[in-house]
């Protein structure tokens, strides 16, 4: 007899833990438990933003999502992804505001996780929100650095896991990240 799948070096219960994560990984039944809700959020109190080229999406300040998030819960919505909007002042070559515990995610994470236990939070992992240059690698001498690159998103990662975040979420396009991570 031949066993398939990698029981027991793999178990999910990691997928059966809370309700949010069952009802985002159950069949196929298309509804609101399949649904993720990108925020938008940016520094600032008591701000709620248009985003131009986005008709009807908002930046928000963190004071200001709790209403955001009770429209997701009330609509059964598992998962809110956050996307932090930077200030420029707060960018670098290297993205060292991404590293920061005290960044507008983290005091988004802390917030979300202090007020709201029934909904999941993603995190998008990738620098290009905290690079002067805009772009998810680090540049030394006109090229992309993916090792150094990888080693920031790792600790990028592990701040945003330990702020609270239950689903990392690497967008950056370096080789090797998933692992790294």
């Amino acid at each position: 007899m031949k066993i398939l799948g990698k029981f027991p070096s793999t178990r999910l219960r990691r997928t059966r833990k809370k309700d949010w994560v069952r009802r985002l990984v159950s069949e196929n039944n298309l509804s609101t438990d399949d649904l993720i809700l990108p925020i938008f959020i940016r520094e600032g109190k008591n701000k709620i933003e248009k985003i131009k080229s986005m008709p009807g999406i908002n930046r928000y300040s963190v004071d200001k999502i709790n209403n955001v998030i009770e429209k997701a819960c009330k609509k059964k919505i598992p998962l809110i992804a956050l996307f932090p909007y930077t200030p420029n002042k707060k960018k670098d070559s290297y993205g060292t505001e991404s590293l920061n515990e005290d960044n507008l995610v983290c005091r988004a994470l802390r917030s979300i996780k202090k007020n709201f236990k029934e909904i999941g939070v993603m995190c998008d992992v990738a620098l290009d929100p905290y690079t002067n240059h805009g772009h998810d690698g680090i540049i030394i001498n006109s090229d992309i650095h993916n090792d150094k690159t990888l080693e920031i998103l790792k600790k990028q990662s592990l701040l945003q896991a330990q702020m609270g975040c239950d689903v990392i979420a690497p967008s950056d396009m370096m080789d090797g990240r998933v692992g790294v991570i």
